[in-house]
């Protein structure tokens, strides 16, 4: 590597992990504005939403004039290929709290009958997929990205349990239907985080060994139909 090709690297580097400061960020209020039915906390995310963009953006177009310019082989070339991905997959992820910042406004101003519906548990484990997914990215740390993947199926429970709960109250409670739908949204969201940050440890797993790990089939838990039907 010339001594320019790394330094152009490593401003890479700390583009993202500046991008990924951000969208962890907007992710936790946007969990506490929804918590919390916070309104205000709810704007604070979905202003946030364009700066996030532009990072992307420009992030995108020097990683794709690195490779123009220094054109990187092997391990580099990896690398850069890696952060170009993890970049679109923070800017989703923004995206995705920025979501449910706009569901948490609408519920600040909504009766809610979601008696015993609780994120946290799910809010909680989405965080620390994204947290670890990057600290591995940080260490170049492949045993930590394939715990991030080990964690997907447990997200993807707690959002079918979500789903047969919220199910539930639509069935008993059809008069409140919109606001259900936002809380069912809120859950599918949650549930998207986690794959995009799952998408992240897989790139961390590309970057270090070479190895493609995307697109093998997976393993979902078994299922129970909800409310006993089926």
């Amino acid at each position: 590597m010339t001594l320019l090709l790394h330094k152009e690297i490593e401003r890479l580097k700390k583009e993202l992990l500046a991008l990924g400061a951000i969208v962890e960020e907007l992710l936790r209020k946007a969990v506490r504005a929804l918590q919390a039915r916070d309104a205000a906390l709810a704007r604070e995310v979905i202003e946030a939403d364009e700066r996030v963009d532009n990072r992307e953006v420009e992030l995108e177009e020097d990683g794709l004039k690195i490779i123009a310019l220094h054109q990187p082989v092997a391990i580099d070339l990896r690398f850069i290929v890696s952060v170009l991905r993890i970049n679109s997959d923070l800017e989703r992820i923004g995206d995705l709290a920025v979501n449910i910042a706009e569901r948490a406004s609408y519920l600040a101003g909504a009766a809610s009958p979601a008696a015993g519906i609780d994120f946290a548990a799910m809010a909680e484990k989405a965080q620390e997929m994204l947290t670890k997914s990057l600290d591995a990215f940080v260490n170049m740390d492949p045993a930590l990205a394939q715990r991030v993947l080990d964690m997907d199926n447990e997200v993807d429970e707690m959002n079918r349990r979500m789903y047969c709960a919220i199910y539930e109250l639509i069935r008993r409670n059809p008069e409140d239907v919109e606001v259900l739908l936002h809380l069912l949204s809120s859950s599918r969201h949650l549930e998207r985080i986690a794959d995009h940050a799952t998408n992240i440890a897989e790139d961390v797993i590309y970057m270090v060994e070479g190895n493609i790990v995307r697109h093998k089939p997976e393993v979902y838990p078994p299922s129970e139909s909800c409310g006993g039907e089926g």
